[in-house]
């Protein structure tokens, strides 16, 4: 692997791996602060797993922990980042079983009690024992290694591609979208933004066999990768706005920009479904209530994944209904998180999804 350049795709990890017995972790003191650390080994505790990271994915999130933009409420300093990965276990904790070692896997990120009576409900995302969620209280995947509770791994086909495995937890964040939205064949959907969600969401969408499949995104390149996906058309937002609004029976919006919960609401038909997974800034434009009340819109919101949602987003990638690979352009090693971490949030519409490889 060359000091110079990213990992190629699909490439080898090269010699930068740490050698066994030793853990490399990326470590961000505080907002705008990071360093390279070494340790020893992570012990898997009763109920957990040791496992080796593969790939984990840097996303908007671990942008906004860098830059310190994150909620006090959902980010404790210092932390190791890497909430999407991918990895093999190595090991585990006391009471778990033994035949796990060797395994292919990802795992759910919410640290969920189980006993809340969210949680009994299924709705593990909406925990009310409090958060903790790898990555952001706990510590991620951006390491050589990283423990975690056994109960949240969801195991991948011994074949699997973990390259492509460490965006399954967006694809399941896509996925628990799909569940709110409630898609039916012959449908008219329209995706809202044309990012790593809304990508994802195309291919979850296109097997639900839609009508009309329109991804509303400002990029045309990306737009000539829905349509590669299964979009039927992509279109700019000025373009949505004048010739779309009151068409769809259900609007996925994924672009989390000031004005796009408010547009995606002007795209739904009379009694249409619009679900909102994009992650909004203070300040962002209101839904109109008086459009909302007169057109008995159904308004969904999703924050994380619950544990159907990610069974459903790791049997459609076994499957292959879903192929996050190709959203993968840029791959780095630990020792370059900078220039990883400066290029998620840039303007290059070259840029998608960026790996860390350890």
């Amino acid at each position: 692997m060359s000091e110079t350049s990213p990992l190629p795709a699909g490439g080898d990890r090269g010699t930068d791996r740490s050698p066994d017995g030793v853990n490399r972790s990326l470590v961000i003191e505080r907002p705008g602060e990071h360093c390279l650390i070494q340790g020893e080994l992570p012990v898997p505790g009763p109920g957990e797993v040791l496992v080796r990271v593969a790939a984990a994915g840097v996303c908007m999130s671990d942008r906004e922990v860098y830059d310190g933009h994150r909620d006090a409420a959902y980010v404790s300093y210092p932390v190791i980042p890497g909430h999407e990965w991918s990895g093999t276990v190595e090991a585990v904790g006391e009471g778990v079983n033994p035949t796990l070692v060797g395994r292919k896997t990802v795992a759910e990120g919410f640290r969920a009690c189980g006993v809340c009576a969210r949680c009994r409900c299924g709705e593990t995302s909406l925990c009310t024992g409090g958060y903790a969620e790898t990555g952001f209280t706990e510590p991620g995947a951006f390491a050589d290694w990283c423990t975690v509770p056994a109960r949240l791994l969801h195991l991948l086909d011994d074949d699997a591609d973990l390259r492509a495995a460490a965006l399954l937890e967006p694809a399941a964040v896509i996925a628990a979208a799909v569940r709110a939205g409630r898609p039916a064949p012959g449908e008219r959907i329209a995706v809202v933004g044309a990012g790593t969600l809304g990508l994802l969401a195309v291919q979850l969408l296109a097997a639900c066999s839609p009508a009309e499949l329109t991804v509303i995104d400002p990029r045309t390149e990306r737009g000539e990768q829905a349509r590669q996906f299964g979009a039927t058309e992509s279109l700019p937002p000025g373009a949505a706005e004048a010739a779309a609004q009151g068409r769809f029976d259900l609007v996925v919006e994924t672009a989390g920009a000031p004005t796009t919960a408010a547009s995606s609401c002007l795209l739904a038909r009379r009694g249409g479904r619009v679900v909102l997974t994009g992650m909004f800034a203070p300040g962002a434009t209101g839904i109109d209530p008086v459009h909302l009340s007169l057109s008995q819109l159904e308004i969904r919101s999703v924050f994380g994944a619950s544990s159907s949602a990610w069974s459903d987003a790791v049997r459609a990638f076994g499957l292959g209904l879903l192929d996050p690979a190709p959203l993968i352009t840029h791959e780095f090693p630990l020792e370059r998180f900078d220039e990883a971490i400066a290029l998620v949030g840039g303007s290059d519409p070259k840029t998608g999804k960026v790996l860390l490889r350890p």
